[in-house]
């Protein structure tokens, strides 16, 4: 069984994060999202609140096995935790390759058995991050070009 792991905080999942995810899943037979506890990113929503946006969401690929797993332990831990062949991580733009290529060679010094598999967001998603989405609606500004419905309505009460 081919088992992959998408990490990431997903605060709040985006549908930038629901792409790649939804992509993900048809490339392995299990797809884990890590709901990574950062305590260093002061996140918006608690874990658990985290954790249930992401398996709200995942819930609507039902054709695909789809675990959601809180984790802080370092990612390569994580992996090997859950079992995973393979870390899925989407990329946006320069930027996130800069640090992802960096973040690749750490993890192949510490497990070069696990692979990691790069997917480009989609290029009406690569605009989209959790930190301008947050900002967005603490302005009252319109965020249903960037999340979920469902997502949409957590932010709002929370910055309400």
């Amino acid at each position: 069984m081919r088992i992959g792991l998408y990490p990431g905080t997903f605060d709040p999942i985006t549908l930038g994060h629901i792409d790649i995810l939804q992509r993900a899943s048809r490339l392995v037979d299990r797809l884990v999202v890590g709901v990574a506890i950062n305590r260093d990113k002061n996140p918006l929503f608690s874990l658990e609140e985290r954790v249930a946006m992401v398996q709200a969401e995942a819930a609507r690929f039902g054709n695909s096995e789809i675990v959601v797993h809180p984790f802080e332990n370092l990612l390569i831990d994580c992996a090997r935790d859950v079992g995973a062949q393979v870390i899925v991580r989407g990329l946006r733009a320069v930027a996130d390759f800069e640090y992802e290529f960096q973040m690749v060679h750490m993890n192949r010094q510490l497990d070069d058995e696990i692979e990691t598999l790069f997917l480009m967001a989609d290029a009406r998603r690569q605009a989209i991050a959790s930190k301008l989405v947050k900002e967005i609606a603490r302005l009252n500004g319109d965020v249903s070009k960037f999340v979920t419905p469902a997502v949409a309505d957590a932010l709002r009460h929370r910055f309400s």
